[in-house]
């Protein structure tokens, strides 16, 4: 049996889509809520559907001027593991996403940015989570000092993008924006990608 192309299958999502009925909270914590809703499928059956609402987040593809890369170590506590990561936060409310990337950039490295660029947005974890996270491009980085929040502990250092690109392909770095990230900046080094510039 042949596969249908992309381009053979039916026009839009209307054969797919899940309609909510009804539905309420099950949990709600300091900035995830849980919820439960009853939905309709596409063939007029009903199923449960149980997702986490997140506010959002942002992370930051920031580079020095020699070209390596601005990193962090931190413990992330549901996987019981230290993990190499791109610096990154999630929005306060009605916080806009490059605001929230010049502050996290500042809070968790000291570092400011004279220029900015968006790169895109991703969504981590589409089946439970509605958090998506907006990627930017931080370039001509100023020092400065970190604020780190009372419970945040992280180590900041830099490394050049073919030591990320080692780290992703042995297993080193499994965090998807950081992973996403490092495939783009080598994209966009050997000039297949361009970011939005914003300022």
């Amino acid at each position: 049996m042949t596969e249908k192309s992309f381009e053979d299958l039916p026009g839009g999502d209307q054969h797919l889509r899940e309609d909510r009925i009804s539905g309420g909270d099950i949990y709600g914590g300091i900035f995830l809520q849980m919820k439960r809703d009853t939905v309709s499928l596409p063939d007029g059956q009903e199923a449960i559907r149980e997702y986490l609402t997140h506010p959002g987040a942002v992370a930051i593809v920031a580079v020095l001027n020699d070209g390596r890369v601005l990193l962090e170590r931190q413990y992330r506590y549901p996987i019981a593991k230290t993990c190499i990561e791109i610096p990154a936060g999630k929005l306060d409310p009605n916080e806009a996403p490059l605001f929230c990337a010049k502050r996290e950039l500042e809070e968790e490295t000291g570092y400011s940015a004279k220029k900015w660029s968006f790169i895109r947005r991703i969504h981590p974890v589409i089946s439970y989570s509605t958090e998506f996270i907006d990627i930017y491009l931080a370039e001509g980085l100023v020092p400065g000092a970190s604020k780190l929040d009372e419970e945040e502990f992280l180590d900041v250092f830099a490394a050049p993008l073919e030591r990320l690109i080692e780290w992703v392909e042995s297993g080193e770095i499994t965090d998807v924006k950081t992973t996403i990230s490092v495939y783009w900046l080598d994209r966009y080094r050997r000039g297949l990608v361009s970011p939005s510039p914003i300022e």
